[in-house]
């Protein structure tokens, strides 16, 4: 069983790790809030890891981090050989 503090130092990871709504989204993955457009494209059309709070779109960093990389990868495996 976890003690109330590492339960709480995991919320405050939690929380830190967590962006809340498409405009922080975007400036994460685009460096502009005027970008959420994107965000909401993506999140329909590509698969981009999010979900929702209520009605507001979320992410983490993390997996957001984790997903490019992948993304990038793909690029790469992909790639022409010549």
């Amino acid at each position: 069983m976890q003690t109330s503090l590492s339960n709480s130092a995991s919320t405050q990871d939690f929380s830190a790790d967590l962006l809340r709504g498409a405009d922080k989204i975007a400036e994460f993955l685009f460096g502009h809030a005027c970008e959420r457009r994107k965000v909401y494209h993506l999140a329909e059309t590509s698969r981009l890891p999010v979900f929702r709070l209520g009605a507001v779109l979320c992410a983490r960093r993390s997996v957001l981090l984790e997903w490019v990389a992948h993304q990038e990868r793909r690029s790469w495996n992909r790639a022409p050989q010549q």
